[in-house]
This record gives C-alpha cells, sequence and structure tokens, in this order.
C-alpha cells in the first residue's frame, strides 16, 4: 500500500466541541427537571387519589409529549428556532409557574426560571 491509500486524517476537535456537549447536557437536565416540577405539581396541587393521580399522569403525558413532539434531539415536528424556543420557554414558564403554586420561595423560582431560560437560549444558539 502507498501513502495515497490512506483516509484523509480527521480535523482537530474545536476547543468549543466541549462546551457545547456540557450545555446540550444541561439543557436535557434542565428539561428532565422542568417535566418533573410539572409532575410533580400535577400529583400534590389536587386532592388523592382520584383527581390528584389523573392530573399529576396527564401533566406527565402532556409534558413528555411537547418535549418529544419539539424538543427532543431528534423531534418529531421540525420547527423554526422560533417555535422551538417557544415550546421551550413554555415547557419552563409552567415549571416555574408549578414551583410558585407549591408554594416554593418565589427567589427559587425565578432562579430556576433565568437559569434554565438562559442555558436553552445559549445552547440553542450555539447548535445553529
Amino acid at each position: 500500500m502507498t501513502g495515497l491509500d490512506t483516509p484523509p486524517s480527521t480535523p482537530a476537535s474545536s476547543p468549543a466541541d466541549p462546551a457545547k456537549a456540557i450545555l446540550t447536557t444541561l439543557r436535557g437536565v434542565l428539561h428532565l427537571i422542568a417535566i418533573a416540577i410539572v409532575t410533580a405539581w400535577g400529583f400534590i396541587g389536587w386532592p388523592l387519589p382520584f383527581p390528584g393521580i389523573l392530573t399529576g399522569i396527564g401533566f406527565l403525558a402532556l409534558a413528555v409529549l411537547l418535549w418529544a413532539l419539539f424538543l427532543s434531539p431528534r423531534p418529531v415536528l421540525r420547527t423554526d428556532r422560533f417555535g422551538e424556543a417557544l415550546v421551550e420557554l413554555l415547557l419552563f414558564a409552567g415549571a416555574a409557574a408549578a414551583l410558585l403554586v407549591m408554594g416554593v420561595h418565589w427567589g427559587w423560582a425565578l432562579g430556576f426560571g433565568v437559569v434554565a431560560v438562559a442555558v436553552g437560549y445559549i445552547a440553542a444558539s450555539r447548535k445553529r
């Protein structure tokens, strides 16, 4: 074999790749936390057993469905970046509102909302 038959070498990864991976992972974790908060609100917000269990399961199914349709790594319905940002903002706003309704101090709800939206914005802007 001669040197001409060797495949081209892969380019060195850019220094932004680890930051992009960390932001994407953090964004996914924040999505999971938001879904868990909305689900907990569904279970806690109504009296158990009858309406509480149904609303908890219903809000879990709705949040996971919206995430799978629009925000997953391979979404079923592809939208432009504004549609994706709107659905993500609604998910995080719903989670922050659920924290407030559950009686969590407003500072924690505001902090979660601001951090989640900021990470989502930065991760989405690096994705494109």
